[in-house]
């Protein structure tokens, strides 16, 4: 289904830390892990590339230093299981960084993750985000470990009060009624096309979007203005993007299928 919309990748969020024992060697549950692999070769056999991404661990986001060898076991395991995998599945160190997680106490957690992932995958894609959530401004600081292999990413929900009025898990919420496609709207993101230029340009590094989108309490015409014009903004300069969500509070389909109002907008790259 996933395939023949047209989309060519699917990132799948993991709570890896769930399944794995909290003392030492860390073990990951092998039943939850052959689960991880399942869906993986799935996608995989639907000509899918895949991006693993270990999702929703709060605990290190409090404590890096406490959970630091937790994490880096972790995937180590994840590293080895996927050892065989073909060049189309990538790793994601973690999703959305913040709290005690910022761009200087990130290469505490991020550079021992990635020398274990090393130790088994020499040249396999690694994704890694800023602090303060990966947002847009993250990318300015946010430190790059000296490997070819290891693509930055960015989390792109601007402007916020519109992409989560209603979201009654942020505090405060967002109240409803904001709309987007003002000239106010586009010149910002016309300048935030400019912050990824000025990086692409300082580092040589691609970065990709790896969410973005808008509440499904907006209105349908609203949410297809928005990822319409956040996909084709970004793909004009070269940035690939993953659209949140398959099927969540931001979802894309529904018992009757794919949104296509939405859908059928998403631009992409050429490349």
């Amino acid at each position: 289904m996933i395939r023949a919309e047209g989309f060519r990748t699917v990132r799948l969020p993991v709570r890896f830390y769930s399944h794995a024992d909290s003392r030492p060697p860390y073990t990951i549950n092998a039943s939850f892990m052959e689960r991880v692999r399942q869906v993986t070769q799935w996608a995989t056999d639907a000509g899918l590339n895949v991006i693993i991404d270990m999702h929703h661990y709060d605990e290190i986001l409090d404590d890096p230093a406490g959970h630091k060898d937790r994490f880096v076991a972790m995937w180590r395991q994840i590293a080895e299981t996927f050892f065989n995998a073909p060049s189309s599945v990538w790793f994601e160190l973690l999703n959305e960084p913040n709290k005690a997680l910022t761009n200087a106490t990130l290469p505490d957690i991020y550079e021992p993750a990635l020398a274990a992932i090393r130790q088994s995958n020499l040249a396999r894609p690694v994704i890694i985000g800023g602090g303060n959530t990966s947002q847009l401004d993250s990318l300015r600081d946010m430190p790059m470990p000296d490997d070819p292999y290891v693509v930055p990413t960015f989390h792109y929900y601007d402007p916020f009060d519109f992409t989560h009025q209603g979201a009654d898990y942020i505090t405060p919420t967002p109240p409803l009624g904001a709309t987007f496609g003002s000239a106010a709207d586009y010149a910002r993101l016309d300048a935030d096309l400019q912050t990824v230029r000025d990086y692409m340009s300082r580092t040589g590094r691609v970065p990709f979007i790896g969410e973005y989108g808008a509440i499904q309490n907006i209105s349908l015409s609203q949410r297809a203005t928005y990822y319409g014009a956040i996909s084709h903004a970004f793909a004009s300069i070269g940035i690939q993007s993953c659209a949140w969500s398959f099927t969540n509070t931001f979802h894309l389909s529904n018992n009757s299928g794919w949104i296509t109002d939405i859908t059928s907008v998403i631009a992409t790259t050429t490349d």
